[in-house]
């Protein structure tokens, strides 16, 4: 039996860069990955993605914009380090989208372990300035990086439903507890280009 896959596509597509995640799902309609994962955006539904990680999967790949201090459009692949349900204290709020806080939550929620948990994340160009609640679009520079990440998503999944536990051929996250670079293909890492 093939292992389970979820893929879950994280952002607010009213906040500029932080629209990726979401983006990128609505990118693997056009190429979608084999029907053993499970694919599907979350937008800013926490609560959501909280329950569906206690879903049984074996793997979960969370899309996400995140600042990291790298070139817009960098991509990233980041293994953090997971709560368990002892250690997560008191649950945090159920509402919002910060991967930690939904990590937490899901720990907190479930009996069992959560799922190995990776983030391919890209380092977002435009944010939404503090006096603005809405700002659509995303930038050129991360719509460019929307097709890198399908690209590395079809290269990672075969990996992983073979393996759960397999490190993606692209690089292997060297940091679990900190956000890493992975040297995706096209990203830059250092300042220097990975690959």
């Amino acid at each position: 039996m093939r292992a389970r896959l979820l893929v879950a596509g994280i952002g607010n597509i009213f906040l500029a860069d932080d629209a990726f995640g979401p983006e990128v799902i609505r990118a693997l309609e056009r190429r979608p990955l084999p029907a053993e994962v499970r694919v599907r955006d979350f937008g800013i539904r926490g609560m959501d993605l909280a329950y569906e990680l206690l879903d049984g999967y074996d793997t979960a790949v969370l899309v996400d914009a995140a600042v990291r201090g790298h070139e817009p459009g960098t991509l990233s692949l980041i293994e953090p380090d997971l709560p368990d349900g002892a250690t997560a204290g008191a649950p945090p709020e159920a509402h919002g989208m910060d991967p930690a806080k939904v990590l937490a939550l899901a720990a907190h929620l479930g009996d069992e372990p959560l799922p190995r948990v990776l983030v391919l994340a890209c380092e977002p160009e435009l944010r939404t300035p503090a006096d603005e609640d809405i700002a659509p679009g995303i930038s050129a520079t991360v719509r460019e990086a929307v097709g890198r990440a399908v690209a590395a998503l079809h290269t990672m999944v075969p990996v992983l439903l073979a393996d759960p536990a397999a490190t993606p051929p692209l690089s292997r996250p060297d940091e679990s507890a900190a956000w890493s670079s992975a040297g995706l293909p096209g990203t830059v890492s250092g300042g220097t280009e990975d690959r």
